[in-house]
């Protein structure tokens, strides 16, 4: 049986409408996305803050006690409320040696703007009696905690040594340095950076 013949006329408008009809659905598709994208958007400046702890800029810093020199327990939250630098390391990691006197020289100059350093051993890659004569053989003055069983390195997803955690008054990690020696210079411009975002510097 013969198909009716579809004339010129006929084809031109069901090619138009064809056409038309990708046009529309490809506009409407393409708002669609535009409008998921803006409403998913991602605050950079407070990503994660709402989310549990995680070791990463954004989000709050993992807590922990650790036992100090005098086997002491200290808490990561009794410092909430002042910025503070988490230095970890080893006392045979030469670069942790290397940047350690600046860590103190910056500690001494902005301890008395509130804030405060902890230097976390490893000591379950360390001993703790070297890291002790690490403290004295470097003058350090600010309060060195024992990782005795691991628990830092996988908190903390430690990579390398050394591994320095900048975080605010609010236990908010604003910057992780992975490795070193960091210069003078950098560790001075990282806690500046706490200070300014803070306001009170």
């Amino acid at each position: 049986m013969e198909q009716p013949e579809i004339n010129n006329t006929q084809r031109s408008q069901n090619t138009f409408f064809s056409n038309r009809g990708w046009v529309l659905l490809s506009t409407i598709l393409l708002f669609s996305g535009l409008v998921w994208i803006y409403l998913s958007r991602v605050d950079q400046n407070n990503i994660g803050v709402e989310n549990e702890s995680a070791p990463f800029v954004g989000f709050k810093a993992p807590k922990f006690n650790l036992p100090s020199e005098t086997g002491e327990i200290v808490s990561s939250l009794d410092f909430l409320g002042a910025p503070l630098v988490i230095n970890l390391w080893t006392s045979w990691c030469p670069p942790c040696r290397a940047e350690m006197p600046a860590m103190e020289r910056v500690y001494q100059e902005y301890k008395d703007t509130g804030l405060e350093f902890i230097a976390v051993n490893i000591t379950n890659q360390d001993s703790k009696q070297k890291a002790i004569q690490f403290k004295q053989d470097l003058a350090i003055s600010f309060p060195i905690l024992f990782d005795e069983n691991g628990e830092i390195s996988e908190l903390y997803q430690l990579q390398a040594l050394p591994t320095t955690f900048f975080i605010d008054e609010n236990g908010i990690i604003k910057e992780v340095v992975i490795g070193g020696p960091m210069s003078e210079t950098l560790l001075r411009t990282r806690v500046e950076d706490i200070f300014d975002q803070m306001g009170d510097h």
